[in-house]
């Protein structure tokens, strides 16, 4: 989904492609990035120690797209993140680790 994050509901907002997305680590999208990356608390350790992979923070970011816009693929949306630049994807990042640390 386009648009501006609601950080009252947890969501953070990323620029990919010159367009914003919204991202909201609800239940479902931290179970589905847990499937597939392991446990949550170790993926908050490795980041907190710089040891995050950019195929983690991509995985991440991915599970939590409120609503992909239509025809936005994984492959494109990594490319996306890449081009964008770490330090873009940053506070997103921050915004989510801390919602998995403190909740709503």
């Amino acid at each position: 989904m386009t648009g501006t994050a609601n950080p009252v509901r947890g969501e953070a907002e990323l620029r990919v492609g010159g367009v914003s997305l919204v991202l909201r680590p609800s239940f479902a999208a931290l179970v589905a990035a847990e499937a597939e990356l392991g446990p949550l608390f170790a993926l908050v350790e490795r980041a907190a120690g710089g040891r995050l992979a950019l195929s983690e923070l991509v995985a991440l970011f991915w599970h939590c797209l409120k609503a992909p816009p239509e025809g936005l693929t994984r492959e494109v949306f990594a490319e996306g993140v890449v081009q964008a630049g770490l330090a873009a994807a940053t506070p997103a990042l921050k915004a989510l680790l801390g919602q998995i640390l403190g909740g709503r």
